[in-house]
């Protein structure tokens, strides 16, 4: 398992989506000077800093040396040597990089990456669609990071996933990516999936192929290990639960964190008392009751609520795109183009059908959270991106938004997006501060994301190991 050494809905613009995302003429302009270069030393000066569950400073100070942060606070207390590159930072706000804690490389963010949801592989052959996203996940990387993202986690997908998310441990072009690779499965996968698409899941047997596949994937190297313990007959319930904590237990002999997609309530609490360190969604089927908060207050597990998932898959299935949720300006034109392609009605869902699900499965997960948020669990922003209708990168402001309608105040949410979600990746001495020691990964935002989560949408400049990134030279890449 690698680790450093050291330690709903919001300002829709339709005529200018550009502007609504990254700030327009009027809103204040975050401006640099001497940025340019590769210069392993820098400073950022004179906004606002933003740390979750901390007081602002404002006319702050953020020294950056080999790619960490060696001082931070009141400009006062960090003198700015006057040879080095500097990004003046007046009127903006200065906080962590945003944390995405569910993500997948290995799915497109449209209908081609799931054929079990929409066949269109007539048009997208499966194996061509993976083939290429293992060729170019790098795509997705720079959507990242033009949303203001400096961290994801990889909760499950190809093999390849796992050495891809290695190669980013030291970039500065890209977010610094943690991944888990293949799933264990409580169900078979159908005969009738691709075989690139079935390889991502092994179906769970005997204790011994348990052992051993959780084994492979730390041979693998990866982070953590996630187990799919979908709804199953009651009849199957006590097998199922003992593979489960055949697998939490081979997780723990092998140093791997145990993630967990559970969105039955009864399944949650199996989950949680097997050791789950992360939830990978909320529960959908039921509110949450009073054990299961206690469960996940006492375990300390983070909760990813994967709020707006259903309403990607909403938007696929009712024809629609998802530009009227969040902004597409971020994503590579390709993406871009099947994000907004209406599927003829032949290939969709009974549409009554689509809205009743979204409708009722949105509203449980939002009651949920505000519940969750109200008994002190540990929650995490994670889009699920690579879904259908939910796209790497800019698919992180929706999720916070309908976090934030859930009825979490902007700060906490902000905080979910930073720390929750370096907690979710065991980075919380790494990354989700703007703290000496940390890593320099930033975003320099032109409004202030902890009075409105909505203003996330304005980042003007983001920081990967402290190499700067303009997002407007980012747009569109």
């Amino acid at each position: 398992m690698r680790r450093a050494v050291a330690p709903l809905l919001v300002s829709v613009c339709f005529s200018s989506p550009i502007a609504c995302a990254h700030g327009g003429p009027s809103s204040p302009q975050v401006q640099a000077r001497a940025a340019a270069g590769s210069s392993s030393e820098r400073a950022i000066r004179g906004g606002t800093l933003i740390n979750p569950d901390a007081p602002p400073v404002p006319d702050a100070t953020v020294l950056v040396r080999g790619g960490r942060i060696v001082c931070a606070g009141a400009a006062r207390d960090c003198p700015v040597p006057s040879s080095i590159p500097t990004i003046d930072a007046a009127d903006g706000f200065i906080g962590p990089g945003l944390v995405d804690a569910h993500v997948h490389f290995g799915q497109t963010g449209w209908a081609d990456g799931r054929p079990d949801f929409i066949d269109v592989t007539r048009e997208y052959p499966y194996d061509s669609v993976a083939a290429e996203l293992e060729r170019d996940p790098a795509r997705f990387g720079r959507a990242y990071l033009c949303s203001g993202v400096t961290s994801v986690f990889d909760v499950g997908g190809p093999s390849w996933t796992v050495a891809f998310a290695h190669r980013t441990d030291t970039a500065t072009d890209l977010p610094r990516v943690e991944a888990a690779g293949p799933l264990l499965s409580t169900l078979a996968i159908p005969p009738g999936w691709p075989p690139r698409m079935a390889s991502q899941f092994t179906y769970m047997t005997t204790e011994a192929s348990i052992r051993e596949t959780v084994d492979q994937r730390r041979a693998l190297g990866a982070d953590a290990v996630k187990v799919w313990y979908l709804e199953i007959p009651d009849s199957l319930h006590d097998a199922k639960r003992r593979q489960l904590n055949l697998a939490a237990d081979q997780a723990r002999k092998d140093r791997l964190r145990l993630l967990v997609h559970a969105t039955e309530l009864p399944l949650a609490k199996d989950a949680l008392r097997a050791g789950a360190a992360v939830l990978v969604h909320a529960v959908d089927s039921d509110t949450v009751d009073a054990e299961f908060l206690r469960l996940a207050r006492s375990t300390g597990a983070v909760v990813i609520p994967t709020a707006r998932t259903i309403t990607g898959y909403g938007d696929v299935g009712l024809g629609r795109s998802p530009a009227a949720r969040y902004p597409l300006d971020c994503v590579d034109p390709a993406t871009r183009r099947k994000l907004t392609t209406v599927l003829p009605e032949s290939l969709r869902p009974p549409a009554d059908k689509v809205r009743a699900f979204v409708a009722r499965t949105a509203a449980i997960v939002d009651t949920n959270v505000a519940r969750m948020y109200s008994a002190g669990v540990w929650l995490a922003v994670g889009t699920d991106a690579g879904n259908p209708g939910t796209a790497h990168g800019p698919s992180i402001y929706a999720e916070m938004e309908a976090m934030q309608a859930a009825g979490m105040p902007a700060h906490a949410v902000f905080t979910a997006a930073t720390r929750g979600g370096a907690e979710a990746m065991a980075l919380s001495s790494e990354i989700g501060r703007v703290a000496p020691g940390y890593v320099a990964d930033l975003a320099i935002f032109a409004k202030d994301p902890t009075k409105d989560i909505a203003n996330a949408r304005t980042v003007q400049w983001v920081l990967r190991r402290g190499m700067p990134h303009r997002v407007a030279d980012l747009v569109g890449r």
